[in-house]
């Protein structure tokens, strides 16, 4: 009862009564649903509207799962009343309490998601899935009530935003502008750095080749845990000569995989020390499962494996967009042995054409340009 007060109640009667006021054009909203800082996803553009004069930028953060019941409810309704006089707001998630604002016409809401390209199932196409919500309640609450525009990475993968989202192909919300983050990996400075950074983290990488494993989480998000089924032993054995090995677990799990002291100078924990920016930047192989990031790291045409060893019990639970089997433009292993034995064998064995097309399909959008696209839209 109290959700249904705040989202259907308290969250517009503030809105409407801080909508007294004009809107101000040249003031934009940034709303970070999760985490207590501005993420990648904002980055760029955030720092564009920054460093002009006349733009006033407003920054909010949920903490939708950190933050007390109070606290959430004092930082939502905060974030409300600058809504309300805003000519734009940029949020990059789902969020049932920015769906329950009832914008105002001189206002766009701009939904730069925080993923690329299609995979794993979310919003509606989640409903009769075991990850998903009840549908009634999603209809009741949506997600992603009144956007304006929401940009996408490529125009295939547009209907499954639409499904997801419950948006009407017709209405035009569902854009191919590009994902803003992704403008970094076509900057040859920001590479450049991307790698010092690792280097510095961890030098034992510098003069190696870089094996980067980044599975997504399993289970809900409140309670993520991640994969730990990655052999280090095998790996170690395989290729401590010739590579490093790189974790980086989804930010949403607090207790990742620990790993051995006795590979200390192969294994590493890139979790919390670096960015996922620096280590795609950096990785000569990517080890990923159902993760988004795949999608980014065809940018750089380079080889991936997909370690799917609990594929259909992570289908029955979640669900794709595409059928894996074809999705994929590199291996899908169900063992490290069939790992090792790839990526011993690389030269062979990769298909760079069938990352390339995996990239046009999924990434087209993004040429490093979408920043500059999504302000000309939010800006006019």
């Amino acid at each position: 009862m109290l959700r249904y007060f705040f989202l259907d109640l308290e969250i517009p009667r503030v809105y409407k009564k801080a909508a007294r006021q004009p809107v101000d054009k040249n003031k934009i909203v940034f709303i970070e649903v999760r985490f207590p800082e501005i993420t990648d996803s904002f980055r760029l553009l955030y720092d564009a509207l920054k460093a002009r004069g006349d733009i006033t930028v407003k920054e909010h953060f949920f903490l939708n799962f950190t933050a007390s019941l109070l606290g959430y409810r004092k930082r939502v309704l905060a974030a409300v009343k600058d809504m309300a006089t805003a000519g734009v707001v940029f949020i990059n998630d789902a969020s049932t309490a920015v769906a329950a604002v009832p914008l105002r016409e001189e206002t766009k809401l701009i939904n730069v998601w925080h993923a690329c390209g299609a995979f794993k199932k979310f919003g509606l196409s989640t409903a009769d899935l075991l990850f998903g919500d009840d549908a009634k309640e999603q209809q009741k609450h949506p997600n992603y009530g009144h956007q304006t525009l929401v940009t996408v990475s490529s125009p295939d993968v547009a209907c499954a935003y639409e499904e997801a989202m419950g948006i009407a192909p017709e209405s035009g919300v569902v854009q191919p502008l590009g994902i803003s983050r992704t403008d970094v990996f076509y900057d040859d400075a920001f590479i450049r750095n991307a790698r010092e950074r690792v280097y510095a983290a961890f030098p034992q990488a510098k003069g190696k080749k870089v094996i980067l494993y980044a599975p997504t989480f399993r289970g809900r998000v409140k309670e993520a845990t991640s994969p730990d089924k990655l052999d280090i032993r095998a790996f170690y054995e395989a290729f401590g000569e010739e590579y490093v090995l790189i974790f980086k677990h989804h930010p949403f799990v607090q207790k990742p995989p620990a790993i051995s002291r006795e590979y200390a100078d192969f294994a590493y924990d890139g979790t919390k020390t670096l960015p996922i920016e620096a280590l795609l930047c950096t990785a000569d192989v990517c080890i990923s499962d159902y993760s988004s990031l795949v999608f980014e790291y065809s940018l750089f045409e380079k080889p991936i494996v997909f370690f799917a060893y609990d594929l259909e019990e992570y289908f029955d639970w979640r669900g794709f967009y595409y059928d894996y089997s074809e999705l994929a433009p590199g291996l899908i292993a169900r063992t490290n042995e069939e790992m090792i034995d790839y990526i011993t064998h690389l030269d062979e064995r990769f298909d760079r054409a069938a990352v390339q097309a995996f990239r046009q399909k999924f990434m087209s959008a993004c040429d490093g340009h979408a920043t500059d696209r999504i302000l000309e839209y939010a800006l006019n």
